[in-house]
């Protein structure tokens, strides 16, 4: 439930409706918004703990919050949620763009894209150093020692690093060298993770599963907010439908709802989205032209020879083409891009 404090609230009033709300075995959640400030209560509502929650001193109003998510929810903050962390910012006006191989190969390799995408306009660089194969006889990434080639092209560059946490166990490890903590599709519903990234100060980039609805990638997110990391970005990448003319279908119908039912940044991964280069420019300037908060974008310099996902990478030409068309959209509706 969301109990709202009155306009002229005191620090005093808030700290005793915090502890009232603890007393009743749920979790509180203060928000301070332009204009009021708010305290989440988190857990099984009861309408008698309504009633006694709108009695409290500096209690404006008490009310439920309908969606099953509570903490991303629309309901519980109407303004909008940017992230920022290093050169990177997503959401309320700002399209951040992330942009990088699929798998860190070789510090030559790394170093040419990272210096590239920054001169092109990208303010963070992706690059997989720990990375989830169908296959076991796949490359499975550089593990530390790519995240130290990422930190060393941020020393570099002054990009923000966004990178693949797969595990619990690499939590601490990963949050050494990343701005940014990705989790992937695959381990969207991996709950003990979700818990993980929600206790660490980066702020985590939620892929959609794959199968997943709307409510159960929200719920997803929820983990992380409930854990007290409120820097939570939800990227659409696809969903797998009986199509077979993409690698997904890329619903860009995704980031209009999603603008509507939560606060949280919406980014656009158009390269899992589709699976195919020539693709990916043109579903890129659509996000933008949808609204997105952000794209990620997978770029490499010889696509062809890439150790992974080179069939869906654009080149740094065809990258820097795709920025530009992208920005004219951006100025059009007078966001800022990059």
């Amino acid at each position: 439930m969301i109990v709202v404090m009155e306009p002229e609230v005191t620090e005093e009033q808030i700290s005793h409706m915090v502890e009232r709300i603890r007393q009743f075995g749920l979790k509180p959640n203060v928000i301070q918004g332009a204009e009021r400030t708010v305290i989440a209560a988190v857990g099984k509502e009861r309408s008698d703990l309504m009633d006694s929650l709108a009695r409290g001193p500096g209690v404006a109003a008490v009310m439920p919050i309908l969606a099953p998510y509570k903490l991303a929810s629309r309901e519980l903050r109407q303004e909008s949620t940017q992230v920022q962390t290093q050169s990177f910012r997503a959401g309320c006006g700002v399209c951040g763009v992330i942009a990088g191989p699929c798998s860190v190969e070789t510090e030559e390799q790394l170093m040419t894209i990272a210096r590239a995408v920054k001169s092109m306009g990208a303010t963070a660089l992706r690059g997989g150093a720990f990375k989830p194969r169908t296959s076991p006889y796949s490359f499975q990434g550089l593990k530390e020692a790519g995240l130290k080639l990422l930190a060393e092209a941020r020393q570099e560059t002054g990009l923000a690093i966004v990178t693949e946490i797969i595990s619990t166990e690499d939590v601490e490890l990963v949050a050494k060298y990343a701005d940014v903590l990705q989790i992937g599709a695959r381990n969207m519903q991996n709950y003990r993770l979700l818990e993980a990234v929600g206790k660490v100060e980066q702020p985590v980039l939620l892929k959609r599963g794959p199968s997943a609805t709307m409510d159960e990638f929200l719920l997803a997110a929820e983990y992380i907010l409930n854990e007290g990391n409120a820097q939570v970005m939800l990227c659409e990448r696809g969903i797998r439908t009986f199509e077979a003319h993409t690698r997904f279908t890329l619903p860009l119908a995704s980031v209009p709802y999603l603008h509507r039912a939560t606060h949280l940044p919406v980014i656009i991964d158009p390269s899992h989205g589709t699976g195919h280069t020539y693709m990916v420019p043109d579903m890129a300037v659509a996000s933008v032209a949808a609204g997105a908060d952000g794209l990620i974008m997978e770029v490499h310099p010889d696509p062809e020879n890439a150790m992974s996902d080179g069939y869906q990478s654009l080149n740094l030409e065809e990258f820097s083409d795709t920025m530009l068309r992208c920005r004219k959209i951006a100025d059009a509706l007078g966001k800022q891009f990059g």
